[in-house]
């Protein structure tokens, strides 16, 4: 939302200087509300459902909150995504952040799995828990989401300054080594109450 400053001077009003954006505070009340509408693939906890469709219960708002603008205007692409985003509201998307947002996630590594892919650890951490607030876990994703999303990087379908340089440098071997170790970390979201 951007906030347009009015200064008055002499019964003349100025208008035009932008202020910085200020992030639109989230309800996790009214986020889950809205989250009725996301619980068939991403559930009402943020476990999805379907193999395709990413976790996102305990994801950082902002990332969410980036995601969901960027389906909304466009920016980012799915026949699903693109067409539930579209009616949100900048309120209702900062709502849905912050209900998701709330989970408490929590990743368990199987004792007999190496340790996370090198690459991936700064960002994703040894766990496939985020490290920062625009970048998500990766944890306990199905290596069919991570792939198809490590794929869309390569191709250009989804374009990022750090990923698409890392998923061009992945073989496709590689690709689904990586895959497939996010996809065997066990993971647990407990709701927000």
């Amino acid at each position: 939302m951007r906030r347009i400053a009015l200064f008055g001077l002499g019964g003349i009003c100025l208008a035009g200087i932008a202020l910085a954006e200020t992030p639109v505070a989230g309800d996790p009340a009214e986020g889950r509300k809205l989250a009725n509408q996301c619980r068939t693939c991403h559930g009402l906890d943020g476990y999805a459902k379907i193999p395709v469709a990413p976790h996102i219960g305990g994801e950082p708002a902002p990332y969410i909150t980036s995601q969901l603008t960027a389906f909304r205007n466009g920016t980012r692409r799915h026949e699903m995504m693109s067409v539930v985003a579209s009616t949100l509201s900048d309120q209702q998307i900062a709502d849905l952040a912050a209900w998701y947002a709330s989970h408490d996630v929590t990743a368990t590594l199987r004792a007999d799995v190496d340790g996370a892919p090198e690459q991936c650890t700064a960002c994703h951490g040894a766990d496939g828990l985020s490290l920062a607030d625009d970048v998500p876990n990766l944890a306990g994703e199905t290596n069919i989401y991570i792939e198809t999303q490590l794929k869309a990087f390569r191709t250009g379908k989804r374009k990022h300054e750090v990923m698409t340089p890392m998923a061009l440098a992945l073989s496709e071997d590689e690709m689904r080594a990586v895959a497939d170790w996010y996809g065997n970390v066990k993971i647990s979201i407990d709701m927000a109450e």
